[in-house]
């Protein structure tokens, strides 16, 4: 049984993280996943990781495509396969446009057929071939790895809807999807087969005040649900009219007005929260909906540090 943690904490920096990192194999944490979005980058969480909890499987989930070029992605993902042979895993995805263009200042111009194009040169590039080759989205001309990885590391794709899941499921080793309830991963599943690796991140707060919870939860959820790939997953998801008010209310300015148009129910549903027994209940409702690798990111809520938190989420040995 898999069982992830998202490093760093919401709590600690990463220079601050090493004893609690190092911790999480014996607490029956399988593994480790990084993120990339404005805080730590997603390599370096995972370097330092191969270093502290040598037993866990590592991933980054996830790195964007169109923020690094082709060949600087093949060289990082590289260099975590040599510190971490056949324990690394290489998430990448299309991100979004505010990270790409505006605070990245690359180009989002055909998402999917850009993480597409990524992942066949980095499945050539990592075996260590010699790559030259025009993609739809980009061309790389004459690419090859001084070092290639003894063991090429398996790669996932963040996917949202039915294409990216299929071609996560027809040329990829996963998929990675987020923000969506138990009963929504049968409708992901679905998509992508039995027999393709399905990882989430699940947001979880050991808080047994449903208010308080709420609170926080839905200026996360309005944060995210308003990028328009995640407003488009949670349309195809079913949610499209209980969740119009909200953007609606974002859209003209009033956010006040969009995180109160966020019903609970939408927040109990995509949020794990309760004490720790109920939390690790609703995740077990995930994997018997079909999600093999749950990487749970522990937020803050009162008087349950992180630490603890984390400690209390274990799984059941």
């Amino acid at each position: 049984m898999n069982w992830g943690m998202t490093i760093p904490f919401y709590d600690r920096s990463l220079a601050k993280s090493q004893d609690l990192i190092a911790e999480l194999p014996g607490l029956g944490y399988t593994d480790l996943w990084s993120a990339e979005v404005n805080g730590v980058d997603g390599f370096v969480p995972l370097a330092l990781a191969t270093q502290w909890a040598p037993q866990a499987r590592l991933g980054s989930a996830i790195v964007p495509v169109s923020t690094r070029g082709p060949g600087l992605l093949a060289m990082s993902a590289a260099t975590l396969a040599d510190l971490a042979p056949g324990r690394f895993v290489l998430g990448i995805g299309a991100s979004s446009p505010a990270i790409v263009e505006r605070w990245n200042a690359g180009t989002f111009d055909k998402p999917y057929a850009r993480t597409r194009d990524t992942l066949r040169f980095l499945k050539e590039a990592l075996a260590g071939e010699k790559v030259s080759h025009a993609y739809e989205t980009f061309e790389v001309k004459g690419f090859k790895l001084e070092r290639a990885p003894k063991t090429p590391p398996k790669i996932v794709l963040a996917a949202l809807r039915p294409r990216m899941l299929r071609l996560a499921a027809a040329e990829a080793d996963g998929a990675i999807t987020n923000w969506l309830s138990p009963d929504d991963v049968r409708k992901v599943r679905g998509e992508i087969g039995p027999d393709t690796e399905l990882i989430a991140r699940l947001f979880v707060c050991v808080d047994t005040d449903a208010e308080r919870v709420r609170e926080t939860a839905r200026w996360m959820l309005a944060s995210y649900l308003t990028v328009p790939v995640y407003a488009a997953f949670h349309d195809w998801l079913g949610r499209g009219e209980v969740l119009r008010p909200m953007h609606e209310a974002w859209a003209a300015g009033d956010r006040r007005a969009a995180l109160k148009a966020i019903p609970d129910e939408v927040v109990d549903a995509l949020v794990v929260h309760g004490d720790a027994a109920t939390c690790r209940a609703r995740i077990k409702e995930y994997m018997a909906n079909g999600l093999d690798t749950p990487v749970l990111a522990p937020i803050p809520g009162g008087d349950i540090p992180i630490d603890q938190a984390v400690r209390e989420l274990a799984p059941e040995r």
